[in-house]
């Protein structure tokens, strides 16, 4: 039976990389999962209330890191949903591989051919606004509907569970965090020291 749920990311948080990639990988490996991939900003967590959101903040101000990178992120989920997976992990590849600014449209143009699509077209798209208000709508929606604070949020229904993986490439650990979604007497499990 395929199983349906959220994830958070922002390609700044390198446990949603693992999270992220970790699904993916399970996908492509025959996972009976129906994964809505679902950007949430981290740079908008830190934005004061009365203060411009980061999304409409001047590219390069303080508080907008990640949000190009969301935008485009966005822009081939929703038109390119067949090359999403390369690009995703393609940005979060340049980000903690290779250290490069996931912000600057021309590593955004790199990943992009890497993934075997038209930065053009992507710049494009981004050029609309209409990756810019996804971005927005959703991340608000997450705020409001279900107290989402960060990132990776596993969410089903009505249930999100924040989780900080600490090691790539083990489906069996996305596995039990799937299973434990819909275990709602428990409300937080959190280590008093990070696990060695």
């Amino acid at each position: 039976m395929t199983v349906s749920f959220g994830l958070t990311y922002d390609y700044l948080c390198p446990f949603a990389r693992i999270a992220n990639e970790t699904v993916l990988e399970a996908v492509a490996d025959g996972a009976d999962w129906e994964v809505k991939f679902l950007p949430f900003s981290l740079a908008q967590t830190k934005v004061g209330e009365r203060e411009p959101a980061a999304w409409d903040r001047e590219r390069g101000a303080e508080h907008t890191r990640g949000i190009v990178a969301h935008q485009w992120g966005v822009a081939v989920r929703d038109d390119f949903p067949e090359r999403f997976p390369l690009f995703h992990l393609g940005i979060f590849s340049s980000r903690f591989d290779d250290a490069e600014d996931v912000d600057d449209e021309e590593v955004l143009r790199a990943v992009a051919g890497r993934a075997g699509l038209d930065a053009g077209a992507i710049a494009s798209i981004v050029a609309t606004g209409r990756p810019r208000t996804a971005l927005a709508e959703t991340h608000l929606e997450l705020v409001s509907r279900l107290g989402v604070f960060g990132v990776p949020t596993f969410i089903i229904g009505d249930e999100a569970v924040f989780v900080r993986l600490m090691e790539r490439h083990r489906r069996q650990d996305i596995e039990r965090i799937v299973d434990m979604l819909t275990w709602s007497s428990l409300n937080e499990f959190k280590r008093t020291r990070i696990p060695r």
